[in-house]
């Protein structure tokens, strides 16, 4: 009888201080207050409530971590080598250390909570994030790209994604150093951006294509002004002359989008040197290629994709959007992109250029991409496509 009362006493209290938890997290939202020891400290005063020391500190604790940067999960975040965080409704927290997704120690209590941290995010994001409008896709201030489905879409809870920027230096001697290129892969990727030549960077989820191309375009001549057009801005080269656009989402009312075909014609009026499409997802891809046949030399863009070889029907599947026909594309494919560069990543966690395709028509009018140089699973070899990419770079040069 005696534990019974005991153990109703515990979930009595247990109930008071979540729901004293709830209404301070109102309160600060109300007065717009930040989760600091005066800012919870005022709001008690507003609900006439004195803690003890040992409870305040821990509701303290409890509104920094729900209010202030990534909260619960700010301790991921900040740990190096993290790249990812996943978050799948109330079960344990997964994240990427470099190794491949491992499961941590964290986790949400209920559903409920993932929802209200969610919201957090995307309003840090200046994003709506409701029933009416349950996904997102954003950048919080510090650069992590955020993404979110909301539960009931998401049928197992509320699902959050978190690509974390890198926050290393990285360059192609970088990469030499990682064994992610060798010396004659390194000398050709310049090359590939001395003489100008249009290119895809392609590879799966996580295969490192953004920072990839930013390593790339760091190597773009001080001279030359680049335009970079992105759904959500990652792109972050060091050079001296860049503009970054991004693209918006229509408002509640479903007006006022621009989309990243709006902002590649936009670019094309911006005096470009290079024209660069974050990711090419869309009907977007039409602009591009109609820029790279145009004059607009050394464009390029990453796309997804399980193999050089697979480039040209994904960029295909993706003018059909457009509303152009295949041989059409595939013309524009043709005479506009010299090359392609794959990314892969290893079994053990390492990222590899494992090749690197130019583009041939055939008798047909498609156009098809033959391998330059391969990753054979121990080194890099030449292959049947060499000479014609050797000799695109040579003409780029002249």
């Amino acid at each position: 009888m005696t534990t019974a009362a005991s153990g109703h006493s515990v979930l009595s209290e247990h109930s008071a201080l979540s729901a004293l938890s709830a209404r301070i997290r109102s309160r600060l939202v109300l007065d717009s207050a930040h989760a600091t020891r005066e800012g919870v400290s005022r709001a008690l005063q507003h609900e006439g409530v004195v803690l003890s020391e040992q409870a305040f500190e821990s509701l303290v604790t409890e509104m920094e971590r729900e209010f202030n940067g990534a909260g619960i999960l700010q301790p991921l975040l900040d740990e190096p080598g993290v790249t990812d965080v996943l978050v799948n409704g109330i079960h344990p927290v997964w994240c990427d250390r470099g190794q491949g997704l491992e499961r941590t120690g964290i986790s949400f209590d209920r559903d409920a909570d993932v929802r209200r941290y969610a919201q957090r995010l995307a309003s840090m994001a200046g994003r709506r994030l409701d029933d009416a409008a349950p996904m997102v896709d954003a950048r919080l201030p510090d650069g992590t790209r955020f993404h979110c489905v909301l539960a009931p879409i998401s049928t197992d809870g509320t699902t959050i994604s978190l690509r974390i920027p890198s926050s290393s230096s990285f360059s192609l001697d970088s990469l030499l150093a990682q064994g992610s290129v060798n010396c004659e892969l390194r000398d050709l990727l310049i090359a590939i951006i001395d003489s100008r030549l249009a290119f895809m960077v392609s590879g799966g989820t996580g295969t490192g294509k953004t920072t990839f191309l930013s390593i790339l375009l760091a190597h773009v001549s001080p001279d030359h002004r680049i335009v970079i057009v992105e759904d959500s801005a990652e792109l972050n080269p060091q050079h001296c002359h860049v503009v970054r656009m991004q693209a918006r989402l229509p408002n509640v009312e479903g007006a006022g989008a621009i989309t990243l075909r709006d902002l590649v014609r936009t670019s094309l009026r911006m005096r470009p040197n290079r024209i660069v499409v974050g990711e090419v997802r869309g009907a977007e891809v039409v602009e591009l290629l109609s820029a790279l046949n145009t004059g607009h030399e050394g464009g390029c863009g990453t796309v997804h994709a399980n193999s050089p070889a697979d480039v040209p029907a994904r960029l295909e599947a993706l003018g059909l959007t457009a509303g152009l026909d295949r041989v059409a594309l595939h013309a524009l494919m043709g005479a506009g992109l010299d090359a392609v560069i794959h990314l892969q990543r290893l079994p053990g966690g390492q990222r590899i250029v494992c090749g690197i395709h130019t583009t041939q028509r055939g008798a047909d009018g498609m156009t098809r991409t033959i391998p330059a140089i391969e990753w054979n699973g121990t080194t890099w070899i030449r292959a049947s496509g060499w000479t014609a990419l050797q000799e695109r770079i040579k003409r780029g040069a002249a």
